[in-house]
């Protein structure tokens, strides 16, 4: 499937939908898909059954698109994401954005499960994300110039301030703490050494993980805004001394990501 091909699959997908095109299109990132199941007058489509999309295996990741009404705002959700571990290029990965950014969305919300590095960041904290650390050692632009891409995209300001400022205004309004730090995007599947963590501490992130800067890279080369929040699920490797686990990165989602759900909400309601 070529990168180019984006404009075809949307064009087939908005048959499927139905709906007025979304300016508005959310990643829910590892056990934050349930914000999915509260969309109204839905219409859920399996990622293996749109062409170009790879199938999510990991935990966590519902793996479809679902279209419809989120706080009377017609939205456009990716219920998880494939990653570049999974064996996907970072085109792969990136796939997605340009179909919904076809379809319409010109907002891109992301969101993922992430360690913290900043000792003040706790599990079960949210953090918006004001800007990323690219270690992923790839770049989804990497190859020939699709039609409509800058060779030379401006990364200056990757996340836009209005839209994190509406989400810590969202936060106040709910009575939500929200943090504000630099996420550090790694490869994976393994999670980080102990001196790795501290490399990345040195380096200015106070979160990391496996996913998200690919997709904001795109996003932002297309000229989409971007907002982003890590759900934090747990502390880096060596905070604590105890080993880490996906299992636990999805019981802290499961347990307070009822306040995830509520500012994405809200905040949904103020943008409009």
């Amino acid at each position: 499937m070529r990168i180019a091909a984006a404009a075809d699959v949307a064009r087939d997908l908005r048959a499927r939908i139905g709906a007025p095109s979304p300016h508005l299109a959310l990643i829910l990132g590892s056990g934050l898909g349930a914000l999915a199941d509260e969309i109204e007058a839905s219409v859920r489509i399996p990622f293996g059954e749109i062409p170009g999309f790879r199938v999510a295996q990991v935990a966590g990741h519902q793996g479809a698109l679902v279209a419809g009404r989120l706080e009377g705002v017609d939205v456009l959700a990716l219920a998880g994401r494939v990653h570049m571990y999974e064996g996907w290029t970072a085109q792969d990965a990136t796939f997605p954005v340009r179909v919904v950014h076809a379809l319409g969305a010109r907002t891109l919300f992301v969101s993922n499960a992430a360690g913290a590095m900043n000792p003040l960041l706790q599990p079960g904290d949210l953090m918006a994300i004001g800007d990323h650390i690219n270690l992923m050692w790839t770049n989804p632009l990497v190859g020939g110039v699709v039609d409509g891409d800058e060779r030379f995209p401006d990364m200056s300001e990757p996340y836009d301030r209005e839209l994190r400022a509406e989400l810590h205004a969202a936060a106040l309004d709910a009575g939500i703490p929200l943090a504000d730090g630099v996420y550090a995007g790694l490869m994976g599947p393994s999670y980080e050494t102990p001196a790795e963590v501290r490399m990345l501490q040195r380096l200015g992130a106070d979160a990391v993980g496996m996913s998200t800067v690919p997709e904001v890279i795109v996003a932002r080369t297309l000229g989409m805004r971007v907002a982003g929040v890590s759900f934090i699920t747990n502390a880096a490797s060596g905070s604590t001394g105890a080993p880490l686990s996906h299992a636990e990165v999805l019981e802290v989602t499961a347990r307070a990501g009822g306040r995830f759900r509520a500012l994405v909400r809200r905040w949904i309601a103020r943008i409009g």
